[in-house]
């Protein structure tokens, strides 16, 4: 059973996948824009176009599924003091992802949008190992932990199971206090002394 702050495997599935969709074709879109330049510069370019129309169209499933997380993963995660430090960086990247966003498309100075442009490709490429890290920490601090023990130490058995981790340890126990208390018989023992018959 997951912890009540993890999210169920079609939630998560699906918050991958828009994540994957997003970083691939902004990736492939920033590889066509460098080729406009070129002698099949006419491809290159219809292609970006296509490309940005599906980065725009995995941007706004991934912000509903970002809404969608609040109640269900950050605010449990939050109460639950579980893997804040990433889920806070995690955060201010996708709002600077998104401000930039809106940059790109309502800003009218060319100086903003450079800027906007620029900080919108540093942070969606850093995205991914930001993501990475964000999963294997979260998995790792949900990950029940077994206390370290001496050598030879054994945890505690529930109550009425205490003689079950090793059946043979009680018997081993019973012939020992059979010896002892053999021992313990012949030294009580008086030697017989020499009485002469009345």
């Amino acid at each position: 059973m997951l912890p009540f702050w993890r999210l169920d495997p079609p939630f998560r599935f699906a918050i991958y996948i828009a994540f994957a969709v997003l970083f691939a074709s902004g990736a492939a879109w920033l590889a066509a824009d460098q080729l406009k330049e070129t002698s099949n510069g006419e491809i290159w370019q219809q292609a970006a176009a296509y490309l940005l129309m599906v980065h725009g169209g995995a941007a706004m499933v991934t912000l509903m599924l970002l809404g969608a997380l609040f109640p269900v993963h950050i605010g449990r995660a939050w109460r639950a003091k579980k893997n804040r430090a990433t889920g806070i960086v995690m955060l201010a990247f996708n709002a600077v992802l998104i401000a930039t966003a809106l940059g790109l498309y309502y800003l009218a100075s060319e100086i903003l949008r450079s800027w906007a442009s620029n900080l919108h490709i540093a942070f969606g490429l850093a995205m991914p190992l930001l993501f990475l890290a964000h999963v294997k920490t979260g998995r790792w601090s949900s990950t029940p932990r077994v206390p370290r023990r001496g050598p030879g130490s054994q945890a505690p058995l529930p109550c009425g199971q205490e003689g079950s981790r090793h059946p043979a340890s009680r018997e081993n126990q019973y012939s020992g206090l059979g010896l002892s208390f053999v021992t313990w018989v012949n030294r009580a023992q008086v030697p017989p002394t020499n009485h002469r018959p009345i």
